[in-house]
C-alpha cells in the first residue's frame, strides 16, 4: 500500500515497510503450550482499529472546537460602532488568527513528515488551528454581519464528511493508483497557485485578493476545492481502511485522525467562504 497522500506518505506502516506480523518461521516462538506464536515487528502495543482512529479523531476535533470556541468568546466585539475600539479588535483579531495560522502550519508539515507520529504535536497542532479558526471566523462574520454563517458551515462541514464516508462505504467506491495521483498532482497545483496568488496580492499585483477574493470567480474557486477536499477525504478514509487491514500499529491513529483533521478544516473554511459570498451578494 503505497501512499501518494503527503500526511501518511513518511509513515513506514502506511506504506508497507513497517509493522506487518512475521511470516517466516524461523521469527515464530514457542509459547508454554507448545503452539507456535508470530513475533511482531516494529509494533507497539497493539493494532490500529476503525475505533481506535474514531476515538483519536474525536479528541483532536473536540480539543480544535474548545479552543475554536474559547477563542470565539475571548475576542472583543468587532462591530461595536467606536471605530477606535472595533479597529484595536480587528487588529488583535488578526494576530489571534495568523498566530494560530503560522503556528498550525508549522506543526502540520512537522507532523506530515515524522516518521514517528506524536500525538502532543497533533494535539497542538488541533489548538493552534482552533485559534485560527475561532478567530477567522469571528472576523469572517462580523464582516458579512451574520454570525449563524458559523454555525451553517460546522453543519455543512458534518453533512459533506457524513456524506461522503456514507458513500464511500454504500457504494464501495474504489481508490485506484490514478485516482490517487491526480488527486494528489491536484493537490500540489492548488497549494502552488495559493502561494503565487497570495504573493501577489500581498505585493499589490493582484486585486481584491485574486484568487480567493470574496466575488464571483472566488466563489468558483472555493467551490471547487470543496469537491477536491471530498476527493481527499475519500483518499483518508481507504487509507485508514487499508491501514486496519493491514493490521499496522495502534499509534498510527493519531496520524490518521491528523489526516483527516487536516481535510475537515479546509472543507469547513471553504464552506464558510461560500457562505460568506453568498451572503455578501
Amino acid at each position: 500500500m503505497k501512499s501518494s497522500n503527503p500526511v501518511f506518505a513518511r509513515s513506514a506502516e502506511f506504506n508497507g515497510r513497517g509493522g506487518a506480523v512475521a511470516n517466516d518461521p524461523s521469527q515464530w516462538q514457542v509459547d508454554l503450550n507448545g503452539s507456535p506464536t508470530h513475533t511482531e515487528i516494529g509494533t507497539g502495543s497493539g493494532r490500529m482499529t476503525i475505533d481506535s482512529v474514531v476515538e483519536k479523531t474525536a479528541i483532536t476535533l473536540g480539543l480544535l472546537t474548545v479552543a475554536a470556541a474559547v477563542t470565539w468568546f475571548l475576542l472583543p466585539d468587532l462591530n461595536s460602532g467606536d471605530v477606535s475600539a472595533d479597529n484595536a479588535a480587528f487588529g488583535k483579531a488578526a494576530a489571534f488568527a495568523g498566530i494560530g495560522a503560522i503556528v498550525g502550519l508549522v506543526l502540520s508539515l512537522v507532523n506530515s513528515f515524522k516518521k514517528i507520529i506524536s500525538p502532543a504535536l497533533v494535539l497542538a497542532y488541533a489548538v493552534f488551528e482552533g485559534v485560527f479558526i475561532g478567530a477567522f471566523s469571528k472576523v469572517i462574520s462580523t464582516f458579512v454581519g451574520d454570525s449563524s454563517i458559523v454555525f451553517q458551515a460546522v453543519l455543512g462541514t458534518l453533512v459533506a464528511f457524513a456524506g461522503t464516508l456514507a458513500a464511500y462505504k454504500f457504494f464501495n467506491i474504489q481508490v485506484t493508483d490514478r485516482f490517487r495521483k491526480i488527486v494528489t498532482i491536484a493537490m500540489v497545483s492548488v497549494v502552488g497557485v495559493m502561494l503565487v496568488n497570495w504573493i501577489l496580492s500581498l505585493t499589490g499585483v493582484l486585486e481584491s485578493g485574486g484568487l480567493r477574493g470574496f466575488n464571483t470567480l472566488g466563489l468558483l474557486v472555493s467551490c471547487a476545492l470543496v469537491v477536491l477536499a471530498v476527493f481527499m477525504l475519500i483518499m483518508d478514509f481507504d487509507y485508514v481502511e487499508q491501514g486496519v487491514a493491514a493490521g499496522i500499529p495502534e499509534r498510527e491513529s493519531w496520524r490518521a485522525a491528523f489526516g483527516l483533521t487536516v481535510t475537515v478544516i479546509w472543507l469547513y473554511i471553504e464552506i464558510l467562504r461560500i457562505l460568506a459570498i453568498l451572503r455578501g451578494d
